[in-house]
């Protein structure tokens, strides 16, 4: 199946809104890096907001102060979170891993 061709008005308002939700996914990042969120706040946001629900997990993770790529990996496959997994795709129990494995950023 071939994409519909679009408009150069729909072009412009699928870029426009692309842009948005790159700049919502990195302004909720850096809050956490800031400590101004925590991991509790974002998982539970997410349940409601589409553009921070298909936000990376590996990314989220990073995000938090003292948490790298190793780190995160780590804890991802713990509990049995895939490289992949966006926040939406989390199960009840593996929100609840990540809440407990990061106490400082609750």
């Amino acid at each position: 199946m071939t994409i519909p061709p679009l408009s150069d008005e729909q072009r412009q308002l699928a870029r426009h809104a692309a842009t948005e939700a790159r700049r919502r996914r990195a302004e909720m990042k850096q809050a956490l890096r800031e400590g101004r969120r925590t991991l509790a706040e974002v998982l539970e946001q997410a349940e409601q907001d589409d553009v921070i629900a298909h936000t990376k997990v590996l990314d989220v993770l990073k995000s938090l102060p003292r948490v790298g790529t190793v780190r995160a990996t780590k804890v991802m496959e713990r509990l049995d979170i895939a490289a992949n997994r966006r926040l939406r795709g989390l199960g009840k129990h593996q929100m609840a891993g990540l809440v407990a494995e990061f106490p400082a950023a609750q």
